[in-house]
């Protein structure tokens, strides 16, 4: 079975650009445009990981994990924050909120393959 991942950003060239990284790696990808859009389409599939950026319109990566970690579905879910920010406190508000890593952009391609193998076991 393979694992989909949920990558939230409001860059469609990130976006695409996660998506083909990893379903180049033969894994499933959603895509979301906003944390309400991306707490929307995972609390109504099946994700195995989600990949969040921070700064973002409607709902920011910590607000999105915040309301995701509220609901049932987001137990045991691995949520990355791929972001530009490296500021420790930005990264301590994250953790708190419930994320699991973060990796600021831009991002190698086997560095981000390889985080994701690592938290959902592909």
């Amino acid at each position: 079975m393979s694992k989909t991942i949920l990558t939230i950003d409001d860059s469609a060239s990130i976006r695409q650009m996660v998506a083909m990284t990893l379903s180049g790696a033969g894994l499933d990808v959603l895509e979301a445009g906003n944390g309400q859009e991306g707490y929307e389409v995972a609390t109504t599939n099946t994700v195995h990981a989600i990949l969040t950026d921070l700064n973002m319109p409607v709902l920011n990566g910590i607000e999105f994990i915040r309301k995701y970690r509220q609901h049932p579905s987001s137990k045991g879910i691995p949520i990355i924050l791929l972001t530009t920010e490296s500021d420790d406190e930005l990264k301590r508000q994250a953790k708190e909120a419930g994320a699991t890593g973060w990796i600021v952009k831009p991002f190698k391609q086997d560095q981000l393959l390889a985080i994701i193998k690592k938290v959902t076991g592909a």
